[in-house]
């Protein structure tokens, strides 16, 4: 294994890496500033159309997809510490880039499994980012952790599918340019094969019948920038048969495919938020005094900096491992290390966000750092695409099946 970048990788890197610091981080404050003038607070403040432009100015733009008909044509390993660096900012840096979930999945859907049609009428306007998605899977009436037990219906009649049930947490949905869902539901809800009850369809917003209700609150935020997370009720909502994605049945294998990579990506980017709280650590103790020391000449902060880093370490080579893998043997060949990753990486970042919050005291949990709401996001990623212990018991048994 040789993690070393590449010189596309290298070149693509410092193009970030400049972006970032010229463009990303100045517009922050401005975003929230524009964001508390919008009519809507739904609505996208101006200047992230403005980033967007200068991304794609700059030739950052799609880097995720790695079918170079459709985007960038990265493995997983080049795409890596390109999307460490957009974790710095990732309420700003993925939109920026069209890199942001849960378009990035969707679009990765549309590409592998959608038909040619389907890919006209919505990958395309979602590469160029156009319009956003939404992807409408868990439910608040069951445990959404084990996918066959979800109970929303597609029905089929005649030349189109009913869609009836109750959804919640699907991000991007209170966001205007929301126009697609793509939902999971039971089409043969007593099939004896409970991973062929399932199929996905794709259910434009506007179609009647569709409800966005409310928003969800995460840890007190409704997440304005990812365009919210919302309850959907489709209230037989009916939609023609070729919007249909694969064939009947395939909701289950569709969804195991579009998860792997948005788990790698959700890694990739925690280590850019853990990054970033460790600048922020590291600056508030050089530059805090208390009991008329630094703090950052108080030992317990150093074994707090010095974790941090370790810890960080650590899990980076583990993401770079299981991207390496992916790339190698597949994402079935990596199936333990994706599970790993999916298991460590959030809750060791949150651990380390968590320090520096506990070193900015009161300014750590306020608005004027970045840490409580990325505190929010990691802790929010140990429950996404799976809860740590659906990947714990799924990794464990694999480990036990060698010894049986």
């Amino acid at each position: 294994m040789d993690f070393a970048m590449d010189a596309r990788t290298e070149e693509l890197r410092e193009r970030l890496l400049a972006f970032m610091t010229e463009h990303v981080y100045p517009a922050e404050p401005v975003a929230e500033e524009q964001r508390a003038a919008l009519a809507s607070p739904w609505d996208t403040p101006p200047v992230v159309a403005e980033l967007k432009a200068e991304a794609r100015r700059r030739g950052l733009w799609n880097l995720f997809l790695p079918d170079a008909k459709y985007g960038a044509g990265l493995t997983n390993l080049q795409y890596a510490p390109l999307a460490e660096i957009t974790g710095r900012s990732p309420h700003l840096a993925p939109t920026a880039l069209n890199c942001a979930a849960p378009d990035t999945g969707n679009m990765e859907v549309l590409a592998q499994f959608g038909t040619e049609a389907q890919r006209a009428r919505w990958l395309e306007p979602l590469l160029a980012g156009e319009i956003r998605s939404a992807f409408a899977m868990t439910e608040p009436e069951v445990a959404s952790s084990d996918a066959t037990n979800i109970e929303t219906r597609i029905e089929r009649d005649g030349d189109e599918y009913v869609v009836t049930g109750r959804k919640w947490y699907i991000s991007g949905a209170m966001n205007p340019d929301c126009r697609i869902f793509i939902v999971m539901g039971k089409t043969d809800p007593q099939g004896e094969d409970v991973r062929r009850q399932q199929s996905m369809l794709l259910v434009p917003r506007d179609t009647p019948g569709v409800e966005v209700r409310r928003a969800m609150r995460v840890y007190g935020y409704e997440d304005h920038s990812h365009g919210g997370h919302a309850e959907v009720v489709f209230h037989g909502a009916r939609v023609p048969v070729d919007h249909l994605i694969g064939e009947e049945g395939g909701g289950f294998a569709i969804a195991q495919a579009r998860l792997g990579p948005g788990r790698i990506h959700h890694c990739m980017r925690l280590i850019g938020m853990a990054e970033r709280a460790i600048e922020l650590m590291c600056r508030r103790a050089v530059s805090r005094t208390a009991f008329g020391r630094p703090l950052a000449a108080q030992g317990q902060v150093h074994a707090w900096i010095a974790d941090a880093r370790v810890a960080v370490e650590q899990l980076r080579l583990l993401v770079l491992k299981t991207a390496w893998l992916m790339d190698t043997v597949g994402n079935k060949g990596a199936h333990t290390e994706i599970q790993a990753i999916k298991i460590a990486t959030p809750r060791t970042v949150v651990d380390v966000i968590d320090r520096a919050v506990q070193l900015h005291g009161a300014g750590g949990v306020s608005q004027d750092f970045p840490l409580a709401e990325l505190w929010a996001s990691a802790r929010t990623l140990r429950l996404a695409d799976g809860p740590d212990e659906v990947h714990q018991r799924s990794l464990a048994r694999r480990e036990l099946k060698r010894y049986a």
